[in-house]
């Protein structure tokens, strides 16, 4: 399974699993070690990943942080967990001190669901006291996946993270002020815009009246391109649908038909996390930009191409019974119960040769 395909499958994992998890050393087992696996490291090899790393402080021995990924044998991240509902920021101080007694470049506070991640760009050898980077585990985008594989065990380089980690801070922090900004709007960033517009002196009046208007003109700026990029994706869709309809009609009978809305689908995590599995068996073999799925109120179909006329499998998983259905050669329905979604995995070698038999477009080596 690619990175981004695990990274996003535990996301669902943990939107779906979270509130059964009770305590804290749950949360470990279900989402951090799960998490840490994706990065490369094995979490059973004490040469990769050392489970209560001892850090002792001073006199005061015993002190231990709760995993420790090492690289040639030396520190490199250290890692400090909490149960998934717990407030990260009144612990910072605790990964502060082990921070302080290790080697480790980089420290990582988490509940499973937030992540955040410690350097010390301020002070050498001394953590800084604001991430320089975090992110939550159930809203990964891209943008995300990309930032989090530079700590991948294959291409992980320290001067690349760190060069990366104060283009993040800065980042991180120049947001927060333009969002304090446009809540509310200082002096000196009023008179940024109003001597540009305003031809007199800028008294305390004029002032006051700029500031509401300043900070009316931002928001209205932000919910301008936030409309602009909902209609944008609204019509690209209309566009993928109306192509749809016209290239599954018959070729010479073509007849456009307005549908009702389906209101009562909804797309569950655990069909998200069937189709992340589903693709990740897929792409081994085939382009993973074709491999598309469809949801339906009964059911939930993975397809190549968008198109209907080319699934790959289907999957009942809404009640208490789940199944999957293959195709054979000849496009028979075969059906299989499984008990949990990682049966998929059983039958990898139909669904790769179901997909192939569309077409003979390999991934190239």
């Amino acid at each position: 399974m690619d990175f981004i395909d695990l990274i996003k499958a535990l996301s669902e994992k943990v939107s779906r699993l979270k509130d059964s998890i009770q305590t804290e050393e749950a949360t470990k087992n279900a989402f951090i070690m799960p998490f840490i696996a994706a990065l490369g490291y094995d979490v059973f090899n004490p040469h990769e990943v050392v489970p209560e790393f001892v850090a002792d402080l001073g006199i005061k021995k015993g002190e231990k942080v709760d995993y420790c990924i090492m690289k040639d044998d030396k520190p490199v991240i250290i890692v400090e967990c909490k149960h998934w509902k717990e407030d990260l920021n009144v612990h910072n101080s605790q990964l502060h001190r082990y921070f302080h007694v290790t080697t480790s470049k980089f420290g990582i506070l988490t509940n499973g669901v937030t992540y955040k991640f410690y350097t010390d760009l301020v002070e050498p050898n001394k953590m800084d006291d604001k991430p320089f980077w975090e992110f939550t585990m159930t809203d990964i985008s891209d943008a995300t996946v990309a930032e989090l594989k530079k700590y991948h065990k294959n291409i992980f380089d320290i001067e690349n993270i760190l060069n990366a980690a104060t283009e993040l801070k800065y980042n991180r922090e120049i947001k927060k002020i333009m969002l304090d900004e446009m809540n509310n709007p200082t002096d000196a960033f009023v008179r940024h815009f109003a001597k540009q517009i305003h031809t007199g002196i800028l008294t305390a009046k004029v002032m006051e009246q700029f500031t509401g208007v300043v900070k009316k003109s931002l928001n209205q700026l932000v919910s301008d391109m936030i409309s602009d990029r909902l209609k944008s994706a609204l019509q690209t869709e209309t566009n993928r649908e109306y192509s749809d309809v016209v290239s599954s009609a018959p070729e010479k009978d073509v007849v456009l038909t307005v549908s009702e809305p389906e209101s009562k689908i909804v797309t569950t995590e655990i069909e998200k996390e069937a189709f992340f599995i589903v693709k990740s068996i897929l792409r081994t073999q085939f382009d993973a930009n074709r491999i598309v799925y469809r949801d339906a109120q009964s059911y939930f179909s993975v397809l190549i191409d968008d198109n209907n006329r080319k699934p790959v499998c289907r999957l009942y998983l809404d009640g208490s019974k789940k199944g999957i259905v293959l195709f054979d050669e000849n496009r028979k329905e075969i059906k299989y119960e499984i008990k949990t979604i990682d049966d998929i995995y059983t039958h990898s070698d139909q669904l790769i040769a179901t997909a192939m038999g569309y077409d003979n477009k390999k991934v190239a080596n």
